[in-house]
């Protein structure tokens, strides 16, 4: 359908008005609320993510591309509800204790969010009892911790012992990533993914929560 086509090239190329008036114009003509999300608006992240992954474009593009996208879903937010669409699953993120970096975290939250994934921001220098108290409150599918620092990477292990202690490590699954990060560490941590950048992450978060599913 080709207006689903011009809301995803909107999305792409960060068009927050164009999105607005688009997408608003496809309700108008009866599309579909989840169609217009998945074809429309998810489909010009699948475009994104590896372009940004490959080096192709850079952060600023993905910002304005993420909040292009936001400004649209915001309309369809209703009308999801009304019909009883879910989301693809849950999440939570935050950057460990001691930790005040936030630019990776927000592309991350944003791409995952443009995945069709409901997250929610715990922000930065996060305790680890403030992990262990969401998990334990929430029930998140997915729990994305971020460290940016090789000195604040130990926190990555303290959040999951403290899940294990308190029993709710097998109800969740644990991404890690940030620049000193590596699978090595995730593997000795116990984690249960890790992604070197904000596009592969939303992808194998993607992954994982439809894996869960089936």
């Amino acid at each position: 359908m080709a207006i689903l086509d011009d809301i995803s090239e909107a999305v792409q190329h960060g068009k927050r008005k164009d999105v607005k008036k688009l997408v608003q114009q496809a309700i108008d003509e009866g599309v579909d609320a989840a169609e217009i999300l998945d074809k429309g608006l998810l489909a010009a992240m699948d475009v994104i993510g590896p372009k940004f992954r490959d080096g192709e474009i850079f952060v600023p593009e993905v910002l304005v591309a993420a909040r292009a996208l936001n400004t649209g879903s915001e309309l369809l937010k209703p009308l999801l509800a009304a019909e009883g669409s879910e989301p693809l699953g849950t999440a939570v993120i935050g950057t460990v204790k001691d930790d005040m970096h936030d630019i990776g975290k927000n592309l991350v939250r944003m791409m995952v969010e443009g995945k069709g994934i409901e997250i929610n921001d715990l922000g930065v220098d996060v305790e680890t009892e403030t992990f262990v108290n969401y998990v334990k409150e929430n029930n998140p599918d997915l729990l994305l911790l971020s460290a940016l620092l090789t000195t604040t990477m130990p926190h990555l292990k303290d959040v999951i012992d403290a899940l294990k202690d308190a029993g709710l490590r097998d109800q969740v699954t644990i991404m890690v990533g940030g620049a000193p990060v590596t699978q090595e560490y995730a593997d000795e941590i116990g984690a249960d993914a890790y992604t070197p950048d904000a596009g592969s992450c939303a992808m194998k978060a993607a992954e994982l929560l439809k894996a869960k599913k089936n």
